[in-house]
């Protein structure tokens, strides 16, 4: 993870996010891209309903863009003084969800606020902007002040395709633990390998790559998979949560699983999905 990717709603308060980011990226040396994105005009007013309106709403957005480019020395100065030494800032224009995915092809991980406070900060909108994305996601919960010391990182484990790619997503970060723990919930693993013998093993898989890590096993009878998970990964006193990201489309968006929804209505500490 040498080149990481945080989106910042504003440009003028750094959210909990970017101090994250920028915590994470003085630990791995990697470089820090910032990016604030400007909903384009063109998407809001046809051109020829309302001209008038639509000239004023491109002077307004690039009088946006104008503030929000100017903006990036404060985010340089600020990261530094978090730590990063490679860093840059990036104003981008266009539906947010297209246009992280869009920026995410040059980067290694995103990290992204979840709050209900702003508007691209809601489940529906972070649903979108992880199922989308196409890297791994980090998903900062609201208030997240902690240095991200990964002390403890808990792995939520289903056997899952996407649970597998969140898994070889995190080894970076899996590798600088302190401690891993696995945490087994139903297992979901393609029908063609039910009869292998021996079953697939995630700890062996992760101690070949010099990970060791604990299993523990999940109480299947919580019908909230997402509460019990948060429940489990508190007791073992991790600071981050990995996870596949479950959802499906709807109308060309993305809609969260249950377990994803729930993690992330509830979660209290960071969690690193990917689908």
């Amino acid at each position: 993870m040498r080149d990481v990717l945080v989106y910042s709603e504003s440009y003028k308060v750094w959210s909990p996010g970017v101090e994250y980011a920028a915590r994470l990226a003085t630990a791995f040396d990697a470089h820090l891209t910032g990016i604030w994105i400007c909903p384009s005009p063109s998407a809001a007013i046809p051109a020829f309903e309302a001209p008038e309106l639509l000239a004023l709403l491109f002077e307004t957005t690039r009088q946006l863009e104008d503030e929000a480019f100017a903006a990036g020395p404060p985010f340089v100065d600020y990261v530094h003084k978090l730590g990063v030494h490679k860093t840059s800032w990036q104003v981008a224009e266009g539906y947010v969800p297209d246009t992280l995915a869009l920026a995410s092809r040059y980067h290694d991980l995103l990290v992204i606020d979840c709050s209900n406070d702003t508007p691209w900060g809601s489940l529906s909108a972070v649903g979108n902007i992880v199922m989308g994305s196409g890297i791994p996601s980090l998903v900062v919960p609201p208030g997240q002040l902690n240095l991200p010391a990964l002390d403890t990182v808990a792995i939520a484990w289903n056997g899952s395709a996407e649970a597998l790619h969140a898994v070889h997503a995190a080894l970076p970060l899996l590798a600088r633990a302190l401690r891993v723990v696995i945490l087994h919930g139903e297992q979901q693993q393609p029908i063609s390998m039910l009869s292998w013998r021996p079953p697939f093993d995630l700890a062996s898989y992760l101690l070949r790559h010099g990970i060791a890590a604990e299993s523990k096993r999940l109480n299947d009878g919580n019908r909230d998979i997402g509460a019990t998970l948060l429940a489990a990964a508190g007791h073992a006193g991790a600071t981050l949560l990995v996870m596949g990201a479950y959802g499906h489309t709807r109308f060309s968006e993305w809609v969260l699983g249950g377990a994803t929804r729930s993690v992330l209505e509830q979660a209290t500490i960071p969690v690193l999905m990917l689908h």
